[in-house]
C-alpha cells in the first residue's frame, strides 16, 4: 500500500467534527472535558451544543463520575482529556464506577504516545492501552487516521457499553478512503506478504508502511496488518497470518508491556506459539522533544523499524 506522507490530516479534528455531526442526529449525546476542549476538539461540539457540553475543569476524576451520572439518565457521554490523565488520574473511577456497571460512557484519550512531543514524559501516555484493556467490559480502539477515527467515534456512539478511544496529537497521512468500513471484530490487512507479519495501529501505522518499502528493497516481503481494536482482539486474523509467515512483529507507540505487543503475544502463546518481535517503548518514560527526533530516539521511525527487523531476521 502506498501512502502520501505529505497529505496529512488531524485525528483529533476527525473526532471533534464527527462528534458534532452525531450531536445533530442524537440529542442524547453529550460531551465533557477537563479544561482541554481546544486540544481535544470537543470545542466543536461545545460551539454547536453549548447546553450539552460540560467543562468540569482540571478534575479528571470528576470528569468520569459526571459522565457516569449522565449515562445513568440515558445520555451518551463522550468524556475527553489527555490520555495520560484520563486513564491515570481517573483509573479508579473508570474501573469501579464505569466498567463495573458496564455504563455507557465513551472515554476519549487524546495525545497518546510519544508523539505528544515537547510536552514530555508527564503528558506522554505509554501505559494507557495496558490500563484500559485490562478492565472487564471495556472496548479499546486505537485508530490510525482521519477516516478510521471518524468511523470509530460513530461506532462508539451506537455501542452500548464503555469504550476507550486513544487518539494521537499530530496530523497523520490518510490510510483509508471514504469507502472504508470499520469493524469492531476485524483487523485490516493493509498488505499481504509471506516472510513476516507486522501488526501495528495508531499513528505509527504510517511509519510501518514506509518501513515496509525499505524491507522490500532488501528482499523481505512483509504482511502489514492494522489492529485498531486491541480489545476485543481479532485472534483469527492474527493466527491465520502468522501460520503463513511464521514470524510476528508488533510495532506500537506505547510501552511494549501491556499494549498491542502483549495482546498479540498472549494470543499466539495460547493458540499458535511463534517467534515474536515487539517494537515499541521499552519499559521507560518518554522524553521532551520534536516528534521526528523522538521517533528516532525511541527507534519508531520507518528506518529504525526496518533496520530492527532486518537485524532480527539475520
Amino acid at each position: 500500500m502506498q501512502i502520501d506522507i505529505d497529505n496529512k490530516k488531524s485525528i483529533r479534528e476527525a473526532f471533534g467534527l464527527e462528534l458534532a455531526e452525531l450531536g445533530k442526529l442524537n440529542p442524547d449525546i453529550v460531551a465533557l472535558d477537563a479544561d482541554l476542549s481546544g486540544s481535544t476538539k470537543t470545542s466543536v461540539f461545545a460551539k454547536n451544543f453549548p447546553e450539552r457540553f460540560f467543562n468540569v475543569g482540571i478534575a479528571e476524576q470528576d470528569l468520569m463520575t459526571t459522565a457516569l451520572g449522565l449515562s445513568l439518565t440515558g445520555k451518551i457521554p463522550f468524556a475527553a482529556t489527555f490520555s495520560m490523565f484520563a486513564t491515570g488520574r481517573a483509573y479508579d473511577q473508570i474501573r469501579n464506577s464505569i466498567c463495573y456497571q458496564k455504563a455507557n460512557v465513551k472515554i476519549i484519550g487524546s495525545h497518546g504516545g510519544i508523539t505528544v512531543g515537547e510536552d514530555g514524559a508527564s503528558h506522554q501516555a505509554l501505559e494507557d492501552i495496558a490500563l484500559m484493556r485490562n478492565l472487564p467490559n471495556m472496548t479499546v480502539i486505537v485508530p490510525c487516521d482521519y477516516e478510521q477515527t471518524r468511523q470509530a467515534v460513530r461506532f462508539a456512539a451506537s455501542y452500548n457499553g464503555p469504550v476507550f478511544i486513544r487518539l494521537s496529537r499530530g496530523d497523520v497521512p490518510s490510510i483509508y478512503s471514504s469507502d472504508y468500513k470499520f469493524s469492531i471484530n476485524k483487523a485490516d490487512v493493509l498488505k499481504t506478504g509471506n516472510d513476516l507479519t507486522i501488526f501495528t495501529n495508531g499513528d505509527i501505522v504510517s511509519e510501518v508502511l514506509q518501513a515496509e518499502s525499505i524491507l522490500a528493497k532488501s528482499g523481505i516481503n512483509a504482511e502489514i496488518i492494522n489492529v485498531p481494536v486491541v480489545k476485543p482482539l481479532d485472534a483469527d486474523t492474527i493466527i491465520e497470518s502468522v501460520k503463513k509467515t511464521k514470524l510476528a512483529v508488533t510495532v506500537e507507540n506505547h510501552s511494549i508491556i501491556g499494549g498491542l505487543g502483549s495482546a498479540v503475544a498472549e494470543c499466539l502463546s495460547e493458540k499458535f506459539p511463534s517467534r515474536l518481535i515487539r517494537i515499541g517503548v521499552c519499559d521507560t518514560f518518554g522524553q521532551s522533544g520534536k516528534v521526528p527526533d523522538l521517533l528516532k530516539y525511541f527507534e519508531l521511525d520507518a528506518k529504525s523499524i526496518a533496520n530492527r527487523i532486518i537485524k532480527e531476521i539475520k
